[in-house]
């Protein structure tokens, strides 16, 4: 389309209109960033985005009746603008799915990381993709933001364009953002330009300029432009009455505009549903010596890519302690993107969601990093699970045997709270059958992120299942000596080698299950779970209890910080020690 700014204001005024319909018609939403912004969201929509090989990731998800505006300006098949924030309608915040929605976006920062994702899978794949992401003062207050910020500076995405809505204002006031937020970005090696946000010869000149690395564009806009809350912080959410909304959009609303829109809508396809490429399924023989599963991990991952599996590993700086850096595998740097490794620094949040973008992009994304440390990249790994993103996060170190490293490096409630979010898979296994069945599993994924748990310190061997299947989530590696077992002792990881000694000192007729996936196991028939969990159910594991008393009647467990010392000594001190817990079970059996 030819530029032509008079052109794009009624194309941008015709937006506005429709997003203030959507707005008005769920009497819920944000009117002062589609007043403010609404110029530069056309801009890339209208002159900038090639569908077929582009992307755009609204950040500031709160404008998400802007987004869906252009979306359907641009002949995407979302469904009815009115439909906005109603069950079974368009959401709040932008959702991933939806035709055109590229990521998705909300909580503040996440689509900042998840466009470097995206930019850095575009080199990979070689496609010459270009990615805009628009952002909001309060984007670039989140940590999250800052360090995927940082991350492209270092590896010099020419491909990515980050454009700030620079109102100054948020839901409290005056934005606390950064007093000077053009230096820190050049500092991070970012080129920077700024513009009128209203202005669109400015905004176009400053988009299509060379650059060497990424490139920040701060618009300047007015928050609710032309509204009555104009640069105000009412005009960040509903401020204003339905009358006047109506009246604004009869003023704004623009044939000019439709017709041009029109123009720029024929042809578009939907968009196609991502491809995620097949992984082949490796077979490893089970260990005869004791060796931490974090080890037995990383003998599976490297069988895996030396297959030339296109899988993008990475390490928030633990490459080597969690056992993903790969021999033979090159690492993707700045000057060359064709390697399968990279090296996030100490950027556990941004590696999360910026592995979130890769996956949005196709591509099949691993990040590492110690168990205790999920707690940065929750937030980014619940948006995976509510997209239904096949990341996988390998997560080491997964109890107190980390030991001298002390409580701050010692999991305990985190097991629990990833179990805890829905369409997440977590693995906790035992020994190399199950290391192998949670990477085939978390491999195969097409739709759902994976934690695979894995111990620093090495395990005793444990031997296949005696009977069920590892694929059921449960299964028994140690039979009962009656026919039907009077107690069942679950346990998961490293704890499955203690719970068979704690079987043994008690004696008689009791069974072991190891349990690498709770969540598989629950999705099992009454009938198999009766076969697994027979007698009387004692839970062992080395983080919270409370979750076990869904399975089981006694629970031996941690429920308080860790301890600083030897790690084979911190784990008994917190109670691991077999003659420990078989005297706890006799003496809570009575109360059973």
């Amino acid at each position: 389309m030819k530029i032509d700014s008079k052109n794009l204001h009624e194309m941008s005024n015709a937006l506005r209109a429709d997003a203030l319909r959507a707005i008005a018609a769920a009497k819920s939403g944000h009117i002062g960033i589609v007043l403010g912004a609404a110029d530069i969201i056309t801009m890339i929509y209208a002159v900038f985005l090639n569908p077929a090989r582009d992307r755009f990731v609204l950040s500031a998800g709160h404008g998400s009746a802007m987004l869906y505006a252009a979306l359907k300006l641009s002949g995407y098949n979302i469904g009815d603008l009115k439909s906005f924030r109603q069950i079974g309608g368009l959401p709040g915040h932008p959702e991933f799915g939806i035709d055109g929605v590229a990521a998705t976006t909300g909580p503040l920062g996440q689509g900042v990381a998840n466009a470097v994702g995206m930019a850095i899978a575009a080199k990979h794949n070689k496609t010459g993709g270009r990615v805009y992401c628009l952002c909001s003062d309060g984007d670039l207050m989140e940590g999250v933001a800052q360090e995927a910020i940082g991350f492209a500076g270092r590896y010099k995405l020419d491909n990515l364009v980050l454009l700030w809505d620079n109102n100054g204002l948020s839901i409290d006031g005056a934005a606390q953002t950064d007093k000077n937020i053009s230096m820190r970005m050049r500092a991070a090696g970012w080129t920077v330009r700024a513009v009128n946000g209203t202005n669109m010869d400015a905004i176009y000149d400053a988009v299509s300029g060379n650059v060497d690395g990424p490139l920040f564009v701060q618009c300047d806009t007015t928050l609710g432009q032309g509204a009555s809350v104009s640069g105000t912080p009412r005009a960040h959410g509903l401020g204003i009455s339905a009358t006047e909304i109506e009246s604004l959009v009869k003023r704004l609303d623009s044939a000019v505009g439709r017709a041009l829109w029109r123009m720029l809508a024929r042809g578009h396809k939907k968009t196609a549903k991502i491809k995620y490429a097949n992984v082949p399924k490796i077979s490893l023989p089970q260990k005869i010596s004791p060796m931490s599963t974090r080890e037995m991990s990383g003998e599976y991952l490297g069988a895996v890519m030396r297959t030339g599996a296109d899988i993008i590993i990475g390490s928030a700086d633990l490459g080597q302690s969690t056992n993903v850096r790969i021999s033979g595998v090159r690492e993707i740097t700045a000057d060359k993107f064709s390697g399968r490794y990279i090296n996030y620094g100490v950027r556990e949040h941004a590696m999360a969601a910026i592995m979130n973008g890769m996956a949005y992009a196709g591509v099949r994304a691993v990040g590492s990093t110690f168990l205790v440390f999920s707690d940065y990249m929750r937030g980014a790994m619940r948006i995976a699970a509510l997209s239904g993103l096949p990341v996988i996060y390998v997560l080491t170190h997964d109890s107190v045997a980390v030991g001298q490293d002390g409580p701050t490096h010692q999991p305990i409630e985190q097991l629990a709270g990833l179990r805890l979010i829905p369409n997440m898979n977590v693995f906790r296994p035992c020994n190399m059958a199950e290391v192998a069945w949670s990477w085939q599993t978390a491999l195969g994924e097409t739709n759902r992120p994976s934690c695979v748990i894995l111990s620093r310190q090495a395990i005793a061997p444990v031997g296949a299942p005696v009977f069920g299947e590892i694929k059921c989530g449960g299964d028994i590696v140690y039979q009962s000596s009656a026919a039907r077992a009077k107690m069942t002792i679950i346990a998961t990881g490293a704890e499955v080698p203690l719970a068979i000694d704690v079987a043994r000192i008690l004696g008689g007729a009791i069974q072991v299950a190891s349990m690498p996936s709770v969540a598989h196991f629950r999705a099992m028939d009454k009938k198999y779970k009766d076969k697994i969990l027979a007698g009387i159910v004692v839970a062992i594991e080395a983080s919270s209890t409370a979750p076990w008393f869904e399975f089981a009647d006694i629970v031996i467990g941690i429920d308080e910080f860790g301890l600083s010392g030897a790690s084979d000594m911190v784990y008994r001190a917190c109670g691991f020690d077999a003659e420990k817990i078989a005297d706890a079970i006799r003496t809570k059996i009575k109360h059973v």
